[in-house]
């Protein structure tokens, strides 16, 4: 059921797996250990660390006693975990080795309702005292499991119960704690079976799954719920980027979920060694590629398109995520066209991109394997949901035009059951029964729906980090060197841009200091003058804890103050970013060419 790495002197060895059997009665006598300190149905769990055995075990424990888990994870800001931690009620926490010191740090504002920790691992007999002078006890996991027993009897469980709270970064001010009840998580995964049964050869106890996306997130959390119910086997990698491929090549799965970010990777990776293969070797998988794509476009399956070819020149495409892999699944952001293309043809496997949210409890839509027409699109609502498109005539969308466009609005049993202890913005986005996504889509003539824009002023890196645009803004705003700025970025590309109207003043008395010549407007197009503004810019963004994430990689001056008269400006200043985006579309494409280091 569970595999790891162990790590011997420094080295990682094969994969060493739990049973099914293994892994049910270690997650009973760990739920038994629970309900032991005082934890009862309908209690939080924290769970705090990078995807393991031990993440699982807990989650199933709580899932056996109805007892709410509860991710925690820091990539939320500094004081996240404490948020969470306190809002949640967490009582009980299980923590992994390395994010020990995290948890001590935040345990002195914390102790209103947790009074258990456990680890992922082993404790040390200083962070032991460190604890109880807080009244909070520190148990190993070794040491926990001791405190369970094999025949305690498991309370019963309802459809209707709340499963996870799961905090989401997908608004401005605080995290919201979204509730998913045990109805909409197995809807779901029933869906994603149907979806296979359809459409592709069902996931068995022959398929194994490469897990590395944060099970602290929903997509991943419903994939490896979905193996679980088909037992499937689930390996984990070891926790660092840097080993992710070796740990691929070792588990060679056959169920890859990746974001956008991670394929980009491995697209630039191919075609690095193909562009230095030589003349015939290009040329050979060229044509290839041509012939292949032009059987894919014609409706002939993945393997019947070009079977030769799978074997003469596409195994080494295939060879990179293990050699074994027949279902790729990307979610998060959208994938780019050439990227979804390429692995569609040259990676020997099926690929479905989906769309979905925390609080639609993962994918609402999802394109179908096999159906290339699909390409570039998130597909067609799963079963379990509805949905339809209403008019934002404020940005230009009309979902009653010949092109429908829209706020994507859904409703199903798959949607969650409101924001904890927040009933307010739980009304704010549910209405007459139907969820405001936010995100605007566009119905396609086959009845596919593409994700074309986002209503609000949040928006998805391609790693699926979520930018709060007006906060990151406003932190910017700051830096004396500059009088306004825009903050750009989308769900295909990893990093940030910007546009920033310089201060006059501040700007001519470094050009002075720096013999710098020219105008002012002369000074805005300086490369010295935009590195300059781009490192303090960045530097005030580091005085103020923005994430590496919220970095701008590259910058634009205008001398000209964003105004009403290029209609860029709102009559009470707030920026108008549609128009923003256009006005500023060639610059934008040359500051992410320039970032990149791309010749244009």
């Amino acid at each position: 059921m569970l595999g790891h790495r162990e790590i011997v002197n420094g080295n990682a060895g094969p994969y060493v797996w739990r049973t099914y059997q293994e892994v049910y009665d270690e997650a009973i006598r760990i739920g038994s250990a629970i309900r032991s300190r005082g934890v009862n149905p309908r209690g939080r769990c924290g769970i705090y660390g990078v995807n393991c055995p031990q993440w699982i075990i807990a989650m199933k424990a709580c899932n056996s006693h109805g007892i709410y888990y509860v991710p925690l994870y820091d990539t939320l800001g500094p004081n996240a975990m404490e948020f969470i931690i306190n809002h949640a009620e967490v009582s009980i926490a299980f923590v992994q080795e390395s994010k020990i010191e995290a948890m001590l740090t935040c345990l002195p504002r914390c102790t209103s309702h947790l009074k258990t920790i456990v680890s992922f691992g082993k404790v040390t007999d200083a962070q032991k005292q460190e604890t109880e002078q807080f009244g909070v006890s520190f148990f190993s996991w070794e040491e926990f499991v001791l405190l369970g027993s094999m025949d305690y009897k498991l309370p019963p469980k309802d459809k209707n119960d709340i499963c996870t709270i799961m905090y989401t970064s997908g608004t401005t001010g605080e995290p919201k704690g979204v509730m998913l009840s045990n109805k909409a998580i197995m809807a779901e995964v029933l869906s994603m079976d149907q979806l296979f049964q359809e459409t592709d050869k069902v996931v068995t106890q022959e398929d194994a799954y490469f897990s590395f996306l944060p099970l602290a997130h929903v997509f991943d959390q419903i994939m490896e719920t979905y193996c679980i119910y088909s037992g499937a086997s689930i390996g984990f990698w070891r926790g660092d980027v840097m080993h992710l491929l070796e740990d691929v090549h070792e588990l060679k799965p056959t169920i890859f979920c990746g974001v956008p970010r991670v394929f980009d990777r491995i697209y630039t990776g191919m075609m690095d060694k193909i562009s230095s293969g030589g003349v015939l070797k290009k040329t050979l998988f060229q044509l290839a590629y041509n012939y292949k794509l032009k059987n894919l476009k014609s409706g002939l399956k993945q393997d019947s398109a070009a079977p030769l070819f799978d074997t003469l020149i596409f195994d080494k495409s295939k060879q990179a995520l293990g050699g074994r892999v027949r279902i790729i699944i990307s979610g998060a952001a959208p994938l780019p066209s050439h990227v979804e293309e390429f692995l569609r043809v040259t990676s020997c496997s099926v690929l479905v991109q989906g769309y979905g949210l925390t609080e639609s409890c993962a994918g609402c839509f999802t394109s179908i394997a096999n159906e290339f027409s699909m390409m570039g699109t998130v597909g067609v609502p799963l079963t379990t949901i509805e949905a339809r498109l209403e008019s934002v005539p404020e940005m230009g969308y009309d979902a009653l035009s010949s092109v429908p466009r829209g706020e994507i609005c859904l409703r199903g049993i798959t949607l969650f059951s409101g924001y904890h202890k927040r009933q307010d913005l739980t009304d704010d986005v549910i209405v007459d029964g139907w969820f405001h996504t936010g995100d605007i889509g566009e119905w396609q003539p086959n009845g596919t729906m593409k994700i074309i824009d986002r209503k609000k002023n949040i928006f998805k890196l391609s790693q699926g980090e979520y930018i709060s645009a007006e906060n990151i803004e406003s932190i910017y705003g700051r830096c004396p060197l500059i009088t306004s700025i825009w903050v750009y970025g989308n769900s295909f590309e990893s990093f940030l841009v910007a546009v920033a109207v310089p201060n006059r003043k501040a700007l001519e008395d470094w050009a002075t200091l720096h013999q710098q010549t020219g105008d002012f407007k002369a000074l805005c197009k300086s490369p010295m003058a935009r590195k300059y503004i781009l490192d303090e810019l960045n530097s005030t963004g580091q005085k103020y804890q923005l994430r590496g994430f919220e970095m701008l990689k590259a910058i634009h001056l205008d001398p000209n103050p964003f105004n009403i008269e290029r209609d860029l400006i709102t009559p009470t200043f707030k920026l108008k970013r549609p128009q923003l985006l256009k006005y500023y579309k060639e610059y934008i494409g040359q500051l992410y060419n320039e970032a990149k280091g791309t010749k244009v």
